[in-house]
């Protein structure tokens, strides 16, 4: 067996967010296969930034800053006829680090991580592509355009037109094309006719999420309700507005105290705002967030737009915290029953206010929630399939979300 090309949009390294996370323990997984060569971008501007514990994992590699402004990929994307997306991330230092990657190294395999990261690859028919979306990024800009007006309404429409035709084009070109859930996949199958479409789950470090290890308690008020996430990601914002503005009000009639906390880095001012309402506080980055989701009361997804399995949701489950979380934030995991639900504001603040006044029922919640992750969604089970894949088999179906 030859090497492996793994192409990253972010670098693996500090799997601290949902789509590092991904990446991370799939290069993890291939790097027990056979030696793997890693070109990826850092938002460090100094370059190689953070790096440190890739070499054992990693035969060579290639990391680029990626300096390039949104303003100037969206001139840039105008000019050019292509998606913003793609622009973005267009870089002649990454481009020219791939093709020396592949003429240097007996390179039989490329595994694309994010569509963004399509366009680095070869002409020709070799080596083999996998080509793992994660989610369908056109249909993440369809509903941004359903929500947006004017000028911006265009540019999301364009955006999705675009984006899903070079998805349909890479699709073709790949031997196989793989989402983090099966809803995912079959979404991509109607929307593009593509075949050979694949579900590989995101899973969760249970070991390290794990209510019993040793971590630092947070300094956090009772009553605790938690969000945590990337505080500079548009539908994590919109989600910690709503949940602030439409739906604690409604919880706090009933408890007073309750606080709701939003954790996670790059908070914007939009978000920082919201700390001027009352219950509300807003953390920034935190050194671990364990301690956070180990004080919450309840841990909330209040995601009006959510593609995929939410990381965030299985690290509460495994923290065996009681999780509310809307519709579009549970779809596609297999929950049994072990979170609950809610449709709107009213629902999703009574699913919250109901466990605040049993505590002994949410325990037993998060209790469940526990075992449902750690027998469904373990980094080895949810890789599984990708063995299956890889040896020229299909990968056996998942169980549905249950």
């Amino acid at each position: 067996m030859g090497d492996t090309l793994f192409l990253a949009h972010r670098l693996p390294d500090r799997p601290d967010r949902g789509d590092k996370i991904r990446s991370y323990h799939i290069l993890h997984h291939l790097a027990q296969r056979g030696r793997v060569h890693l070109a990826a971008f850092t938002d460090d501007a100094r370059g190689g930034s953070g790096e440190s514990s890739l070499p054992w994992l990693t035969g060579s590699r290639a990391i680029v800053p990626r300096t390039k402004s949104r303003a100037i990929a969206a001139v840039e994307a105008l000019v050019r006829g292509k998606p913003v997306s793609l622009t973005a991330f267009d870089d002649r230092a990454l481009r020219d680090a791939v093709q020396t990657m592949l003429a240097r190294h007996p390179i039989d395999l490329i595994y694309v991580f994010s569509g963004q990261m399509a366009q680095y690859l070869p002409a020709g028919a070799r080596p083999h592509v996998v080509m793992d979306f994660v989610d369908m990024d056109s249909a993440k800009f369809t509903d941004y355009a359903a929500a947006a007006r004017g000028p911006a309404r265009w540019m999301m429409t364009r955006e999705a037109r675009l984006l899903q035709a070079f998805e349909r084009d890479v699709a073709a070109r790949a031997e196989a094309s793989l989402f983090v859930s099966a809803a995912e996949a079959e979404l991509f199958r109607a929307k593009t006719g593509a075949e050979c479409v694949h579900a590989i789950e995101n899973g969760i470090d249970t070991a390290f999420f794990d209510p019993a290890v040793a971590f630092d308690a947070a300094d956090a008020p009772d009553d605790l309700i938690v969000f945590t996430g990337q505080m500079d990601y548009r539908p994590n914002i919109e989600a910690v507005t709503w949940f602030a503005q439409a739906i604690l009000p409604q919880v706090r009639s009933r408890h007073p105290d309750a606080t709701f906390a939003i954790v996670g880095r790059a908070p914007g001012d939009a978000v920082r705002a919201l700390a001027k309402q009352p219950g509300v506080i807003v953390t920034g980055e935190v050194a671990d967030v364990r301690g956070w989701l180990a004080a919450a009361r309840v841990v909330v997804a209040p995601l009006k737009l959510a593609r995929g399995i939410q990381n965030k949701v299985l690290e509460a489950m495994a923290m065996a915290r009681p999780v509310v979380a809307s519709v579009p934030a549970a779809e596609g995991i297999a929950h049994a029953g072990t979170i609950r639900i809610g449709a709107n504001a009213g629902e999703i603040a009574v699913q919250v206010a109901g466990l605040l006044d049993d505590p002994a029922a949410a325990a037993a919640l998060g209790a469940s929630a526990r075992v449902q992750v750690q027998r469904r969604y373990s980094w080895g089970a949810c890789l599984a399939p990708l063995d299956d894949l890889l040896a020229g088999g299909k990968p056996p179906a998942r169980r549905s979300a249950a």
